[in-house]
């Protein structure tokens, strides 16, 4: 049963909030209330609503039925000029990040220094003042998009704090980050807590949200499971309270036996250099095994997987299955059956102006065509059929994906790249903004792809993640593939020791 909100001690609240679109309800009658001087955080699988109650705080959507309460009064229509007026901002999870302009254009976008209705030149003077806050060692005058998704993000995080709003709704805003500008944003947030502040933290990893949080809310299909203070509560209870029961940690799936070195490599990769900073990469991969890559943020093993797929112009050695593939593209590599579910699913993995069916359909279009036409009955038995697969939910095929939970998002993107029926599947942050459940399931098909003989090439700033599912992997600095490690044989202390190592010796 949702706790009623104490309207007295409350800066926001959710009152008996429900949601729906396109006629399936996604909030079930919820009542949450943040208090002045907390940091709430909000947990639960994907698709338990915890973004959507995110957004309905900053005003990005309308509650179908129920309130929102500011001070404790009713705010009538709410939207995000209504909520900025109220003091309340919102780091979105997916970026609103404009490429073209700067860090500061886009930290203050929408509330620029104007006189005499004239644009003042201080923006970055003020972006400086923001970054002396959060210490994330921003250029102001950088352009957004020659910018990693890291730090990306970070302006999304510099651009709530500019709006000097009240509460501020934080939506997995580590996702990105590396564990030393984790340990920042949550001194910036108890800094923002201290001086009076509500945040409202949106994240999966619960490591977090106990070290951080005064208080968590629950959410498990659409509704309020508990809200209780966080000293409360242990990970072991929030596991149980987000999948009802007695759940325990992900535990990975047992990989599939380890191909011998007498099994021909279906991908082999020498000597990779790349525009993009790829210096030097040497790998492969057998059919029937996971092959990690390894680095801290900024090594380069994004642009690696991009140079193989053929996204970034490369030059180097790749055979496919014995062949040279010198012609490398994306068109190409779906021919030759290589399948990529890149880092950043939004602007580089699905269409968000097309619904559900043509995002899990597009990479494989050829197949539902005959004569030119589009076989419709085949398509739709077979997005009916991944849907049920990966249990992609709301499940209608014409759907509007922008609608879905991150987690089901990704769903839709494995679902398409399976469509292909790959050989070669390279999988780049595969469970970013993924939590427990959803997570499981993307693990699970990590090893069922690898255990049907597929090659499995897996990219992750989870190093646990990268140790629990790979055969093998390789570390990677400064664009090269330095050192190669049997995950079931090192420990995570091992490889971080290496990385760090090799962080420090001399280019």
């Amino acid at each position: 049963m949702a706790e009623a909100t104490q309207e007295g001690l409350d800066r926001l609240a959710l009152s008996h909030v429900s949601k729906s679109f396109y006629g399936t309800e996604i909030l079930h009658d919820v009542s949450i209330g943040f208090r002045p001087g907390e940091i709430h955080a909000l947990v639960g699988e994907n698709g338990a609503g915890k973004s959507t109650v995110g957004k309905i705080a900053g005003g990005f959507y309308s509650a179908t039925k129920g309130e929102i309460l500011h001070e404790g009064h009713p705010v009538g229509a709410w939207n995000p000029v209504r909520a900025l007026e109220k003091g309340v901002a919102i780091m979105h999870q997916e970026l609103q990040i404009v490429t073209a302009l700067t860090v500061a254009q886009n930290v203050f976008l929408g509330i620029e220094s104007l006189r005499f209705g004239l644009l003042k030149h201080d923006d970055a003077a003020r972006a400086a003042e923001i970054e002396r806050i959060c210490g994330f060692e921003l250029d102001p005058n950088a352009r957004a998009g020659d910018l990693a998704l890291a730090d990306q993000q970070k302006i999304e995080i510099m651009r709530a704090l500019a709006r000097n709003a009240q509460v501020i709704v934080l939506d997995e805003p580590t996702s990105s980050l590396t564990f030393d500008e984790i340990e920042r944003l949550h001194a910036t947030m108890k800094r923002l807590r201290d001086d009076g502040r509500t945040l409202i933290y949106i994240t999966h990893f619960l490591d977090h949200v106990l070290e951080v949080s005064d208080r968590v809310t629950i959410l498990r299909d659409g509704s309020v499971v508990r809200t209780a203070d966080t000293a409360s509560e242990t990970k072991a209870t929030l596991i149980g309270g987000m999948l009802g029961g007695g759940a325990q940690e992900i535990i990975y799936p047992d990989l599939p036996p380890l191909p011998g070195p007498e099994v021909p490599p279906l991908l082999e990769v020498k000597g990779l250099v790349s525009g993009a900073g790829v210096k030097g990469a040497d790998l492969i991969v057998r059919p029937g095994e996971v092959v990690g890559l390894v680095g801290l943020v900024g090594s380069g093993r994004s642009e690696i997987a991009r140079a193989i797929f053929g996204a970034d112009p490369s030059e180097g050695t790749v055979r496919l299955n014995g062949e040279d593939y010198a012609d490398r593209s994306p068109e190409a590599s779906i021919a030759r059956g290589v399948a990529f579910v890149p880092e950043d699913r939004r602007s580089q993995g699905l269409v968000l102006a097309s619904p559900v069916r043509p995002n899990i359909t597009m990479a494989s279009l050829p197949a539902f065509l005959l004569g030119g036409f589009l076989r419709r009955r085949k398509e739709l038995a077979n997005v009916t059929a991944r849907i049920s697969e990966f249990s992609i939910t709301p499940p209608s095929m014409d759907g509007d994906i922008r609608k879905l939970s991150g987690g089901n998002q990704q769903k839709v993107l494995l679902a398409k790249w399976v469509t292909i029926a790959p050989s070669l599947i390279i999988l780049d942050e595969p469970s970013r903004g993924v939590d427990i459940g959803a997570r499981r399931r993307i693990h699970d098909f990590v090893i069922e792809q690898a255990a049907s003989g597929k090659a499995v090439l897996l990219i992750s700033s989870e190093l646990e993640e990268v140790l629990g599912l790979s055969h093998r992997a390789y570390l990677v600095h400064e664009g090269r593939t330095v050192k190669e490690i049997s995950p079931p044989e090192t420990t995570m202390a091992e490889v971080l020791n290496a990385l760090f190592q090799v962080e420090s010796e001399p280019s």
